[in-house]
C-alpha cells in the first residue's frame, strides 16, 4: 500500500494537474441528478447536520438545471426521509438516539425539504425519494433513465463521500458515463471530500469544473440543433 505525507486535497490537485488516465467524456443524452440538496444538509443556519459548501454550489446547480431542461433532458432531485420512528431506516436508524439522528427525518420534516434557494420545476423535474446512500437503491431511477435514453449522469449534491459517491459508483456500474462538477458537491470533512473526488476521478467518472461542464452542455445543444437541421 502506497503512503503519502500530502493531504487528500494536495493528492487530488496533483491528479488534476497531471491525470494518468483520460476522461470518460460526455455522451449524447444527459440527466442531472441532484443528490439530497435538502435543508438537513444545506441549511447551516438551522440544522447542525448541515455543512458548508462552495458558495457557488447552489447557483451552479440552478444553472445546470436550467441548461439541462433547455436540452429537453431530465433533472432529478433526490431526498431522504423515513416513516415515523425510522421504521424503514434500516441499520442507519440504530446508532444514535439523538433528535437529529437520520431516522428522525420524517416525510413532513423541514429537514426533508429541498433547499428553497434551488429552482425546482415541480411540474417537470423528478422528485425521487430514497432511503439509503445510492439514488439507484430500491428506486425506479434505472427505468426512468432507460426510458429517457440517458447515457450520461451528472451528479451534484452531498455528501461527496456518502450518497454522492454511492450514486456515482452505481451509475457507472449500470453502464452510464458519470460527470461530477467539482464545485457542486460538498461534504462535512475536507479530507473525506477530496479523498472521494480523487477516488471518483481515478475509478468511476470525470470530475470537472462546473463552468467547463456548462460549456460542454452548450456544445451538446449545438450538436442537437445541427442534427435536427
Amino acid at each position: 500500500m502506497l503512503t503519502s505525507d500530502k493531504t487528500t486535497k494536495e493528492i487530488f490537485k496533483d491528479h488534476q494537474r497531471a491525470p494518468k488516465l483520460p476522461n470518460f467524456g460526455m455522451g449524447k443524452r444527459v440527466a442531472l441528478l441532484n443528490v439530497d440538496l435538502q435543508r438537513r444538509y444545506t441549511d447551516t443556519a438551522t440544522f447542525a447536520s448541515a455543512y458548508e459548501a462552495d458558495p457557488e454550489q447552489l447557483p451552479l446547480v440552478n444553472e445546470l438545471s436550467r441548461t439541462v431542461r433547455r436540452l429537453g433532458m431530465p433533472v432529478i432531485w433526490t431526498f431522504v426521509a423515513y416513516l415515523p420512528g425510522g421504521a424503514d431506516c434500516g441499520w442507519w436508524g440504530v446508532r444514535s438516539q439523538s433528535p437529529m439522528a437520520l431516522q428522525n427525518v420524517g416525510h413532513d420534516s423541514p429537514q426533508a425539504e429541498i433547499d428553497a434557494r434551488l429552482d425546482v420545476d415541480r411540474v417537470h423535474d423528478l422528485m425521487l425519494h430514497k432511503r439509503m446512500g445510492s439514488a439507484f437503491f430500491e428506486t425506479h431511477l434505472p427505468s426512468y433513465l432507460t426510458f429517457n435514453r440517458i447515457d450520461t449522469v451528472i451528479v451534484t449534491g452531498g455528501a461527496t463521500s456518502g450518497c454522492v459517491r454511492a450514486t456515482v459508483v452505481d451509475a457507472m456500474s449500470h453502464g452510464y458515463r458519470v460527470i461530477v462538477p467539482e464545485e457542486c458537491v460538498a461534504d462535512r470533512e475536507d479530507w473525506a471530500h477530496y479523498a472521494s473526488l480523487y477516488d471518483i476521478a481515478v475509478k468511476y467518472g470525470d470530475v470537472v469544473p462546473a463552468r467547463k461542464l456548462l460549456a460542454d452542455l452548450a456544445q451538446l445543444a449545438s450538436a442537437e440543433t445541427s442534427d435536427a437541421a
